[in-house]
């Protein structure tokens, strides 16, 4: 139960998101006054200087930020210096409009500081910090030329190419499920297989893919109404929060001749918002109740701008298709996980871990089939929201504040929310890129953190296994949009002075057991070509061997085996007192434009460890350090046998060691993880690669001696 000093707070902070500042006001003071609660406090001046600048109280909220400013943090004292500024200004000038009120303290929000605000780390005493972020507040086009037409072709066919591999996959995964029935039944006693469950299941799986594309917005309805509470959004409750959406809503639909989306509201504190259905008339607009109180009125238009942006395409359909499908999977693995983790026998722990662990696995591998459709259709969704609304600055805003308020979500909770991960496919920013990006503003600037991905010459190899681009990539598309319409930018990314230059052969090891494989079927065919010559020349007669192409898989993992022994050296370098990096070099490294996985960056890191307990993350799936600077993902190598495993560890300070990596999403793959107490888990990252590798190379072997 809270206090009821965190009661008032609450009260007072929301009656100034919904414009009640003298309500906000009389909550507020008396918290203003009280020094023994000093977080309370903090906030509740903030949230004073809001409400007595919108007040025309300009006086007292300047008394107000003299105050901050004296205070001894110094993320406060930059927040008050520039809100203390605008002030001064607003008083000499004497306006009185809207946008002069709230200028410069309204981009900084201090009414809702855990959302407008990135919170970072822990203090060795478990709390999260505060850290002030600045909005330049950009303008937006008052009257804009549309944009030219994008080819659509392209989109299209990628939305066929989606639908076929996630028909492929289901049929494959449905032969493969029969098939094992059938040789369990052949191997009980008094059993037979059953001959059906022999036939090509294809047609079955292609009638029931379009029976669910067919039904797929009543069936994602029951769903999300079922297990994760969605409920109807009525135009007045979204009215409340952004005038402008309904709006642009009502404008952009009768433009295109469509009915209105149907709106509905998931009762989650992390920001999102998803759409879904299979024609524009049965389409769905769901948004959390946490982007409604995180973001401002425009950034909330235009972010349902981008769904509108999202209904009208081929692969709208082959989307929700998608997600209706794995979602199953993934509800099975969460529900496993919560019963496995409430009867903590062994007897039901190690089945419920293996049937968490398949079904995850399932969940990802169907996931994976949109990950190319799901890249395209984002940007081509920007650049009609920020076309409808004229507002590219205020969908620049609305990413990044959704990356913050996710990895907000993720420090308050302690692990990452289950809508998060599972409805991250249709979602407009990734919560894995999310978790760096949004716990290191404050403390890095946004185009110090995004110019690897804005400059980086290999950025967009690193984004194939991803379903999002980066932040970055969008965030110039729009930039340029409105540099098209000759607006200020939200960003201002400046190029490097030198041209960033990374020498080809470090790419090229960086991939080298992809590398490998088109070099192995080089091999292949080279060797095909020698052992023709030299049995028609009847030098050597061992065409037996290689009379059916089916050696060539033999060569390409041979080739990736090569490869990947090539790398292991500089993935894992040896990691010592003298060359390893301390947490207070932590967004330094992040700041690096010219570095690539393969740098492999020595860092011994301290902080709290996040993520889910238990069966939830069997597979390691969800481990997040918490520094003091911020947020970065861990990557841990299950090791069968263990009776002591990184969850145990779960909300616990811990030592890392490893090797930090700079890639879509940063991350660093554990060597140790260590408690104060001495307790140790390794993680056997370069064991792992050399198993792959060797039996990668026995397997290549094995095909070509045997053709088979």
């Amino acid at each position: 139960m809270p206090s009821h000093a965190e009661s008032c707070l609450e009260a007072g902070l929301a009656a100034l998101k919904q414009g009640n500042y003298y309500t906000a006001i009389a909550n507020l003071q008396p918290l203003a006054k009280d020094q023994s609660q000093e977080r309370i406090c903090l906030q509740a001046q903030v949230g004073l200087v809001m409400s007595y600048a919108r007040t025309g109280e300009v006086s007292k909220a300047i008394a107000l930020c003299q105050n901050l400013i004296a205070n001894s943090n110094p993320q406060v004292q930059e927040w008050a210096t520039l809100a203390l500024e605008h002030l001064h200004k607003r008083k000499n000038q004497k306006k009185k409009s809207h946008k002069t009120n709230t200028g410069l303290v309204s981009s900084l929000n201090p009414a809702q500081p855990q959302l407008q605000t990135a919170y970072t780390g822990n203090d060795g005493n478990n709390t999260i910090k505060p850290v002030s972020v600045y909005w330049r507040n950009a303008r937006r086009a008052k009257v804009w030329q549309p944009l030219g037409k994008p080819n659509i072709i392209p989109s299209r066919l990628l939305a066929l190419g989606t639908f076929m591999a996630l028909f492929w996959t289901c049929r494959e995964v449905l032969k493969l499920v029969l098939g094992l029935i059938n040789q369990i039944l052949y191997q009980l006693p008094y059993l037979e297989p059953i001959q059906i469950l022999y036939s090509d299941p294809s047609s079955l799986m292609l009638g029931l893919l379009i029976i669910f594309m067919a039904s797929s917005p009543w069936l994602l309805d029951w769903v999300l109404t079922r297990f994760s509470g969605q409920e109807e959004l009525t135009k007045e409750k979204l009215n409340s929060y952004s005038r402008e959406t309904p709006r642009v809503l009502q404008r952009a639909c009768q433009q295109r001749h469509w009915s209105t989306p149907q709106l509905r509201i998931l009762p989650i504190s992390a920001p999102m918002i998803i759409s879904y259905g299979n024609l524009p008339r049965t389409a769905r607009i769901t948004v959390s109740q946490g982007l409604l109180e995180q973001l401002a009125d425009d950034e909330i238009a235009a972010i349902y701008a981008l769904s509108l942006g999202q209904i009208g395409r081929w692969d709208f359909a082959v989307m929700s298709l998608v997600l209706l499908v794995a979602m199953p999977f993934y509800g099975i693995y969460q529900q496993v996980s919560v019963w496995g983790n409430q009867h903590d026998s062994k007897i039901w722990r190690w089945p419920g871990t293996v049937l968490a662990a398949i079904n995850y696995a399932i969940w990802c591998l169907f996931t994976g089939t949109a990950l190319l459709n799901c890249q395209l259709r984002l940007y081509h969704s920007d650049r009609l929201a920020a076309e409808i609304t004229g507002n590219p600055n205020g969908l620049i805003r609305a990413l990044l504040k959704i990356s913050i308020g996710v990895a907000h979500d993720i420090s308050l909770k302690e692990q990452t929310c289950w809508q998060l991960e599972s409805l991250n496919l249709l979602s407009p920013v990734a919560y894995q890129h999310s978790i760096i990006l949004g716990s290191t503003a404050g403390h890095l600037p946004f185009e110090s953190f995004l110019k690897w991905e804005n400059f980086h010459p290999y950025r967009q190899w690193f984004t194939i296994n991803s379903c999002h681009p980066t932040i970055g990539d969008r965030i110039d598309r729009l930039c340029q949009i409105a540099r098209h319409w000759h607006l200020d930018t939200e960003l201002y990314q400046t190029k490097p002075s030198q041209p960033i230059l990374i020498k080809p052969q470090s790419f090229y090891l960086q991939i080298a057991p992809w590398l490998g494989i088109p070099l192995g079927v080089v091999f292949a065919c080279l060797t095909w070509l020698i052992w023709q010559t030299a049995y028609t020349l009847h030098l050597l007669n061992l065409k037996w061997i290689y009379d059916n192409w089916s050696f060539v898989g033999g060569c390409m993992l041979i080739g990736f085996s090569i490869g990947t022994v090539m790398r292991i050296n500089a993935l894992f370098p040896d990691i010592t007192p003298v060359n390893v990096q301390k947490d207070e070099n932590f967004t330094n490294l992040l700041a690096n434009p010219a570095i690539l996985p393969i740098d492999s960056i020595r860092v011994r890191f301290t902080g709290k460890l996040l993520g889910r307990p238990g069966i939830g993350n069997c597979l390691a799936q969800d481990l997040i350090l918490q520094s003091s600077q911020g947020l970065m993902k861990l990557h841990h190598i299950p090791w069968l046998g263990k009776s002591f495993n990184p969850q145990d560890l779960i909300g616990r300070q811990i030592t890392v060691t490893g090797w930090l990596r700079r890639g879509t999403t940063p991350w660093i793959d554990i060597q140790t993880l260590e408690t104060k107490g001495g307790k140790k888990i390794n993680s056997p990252h370069s064991i792992c690669s050399t198993v792959i590798a060797v039996v990668a190379q026995a397997w290549g072997a094995y095909i070509m001696l045997t053709g088979s």
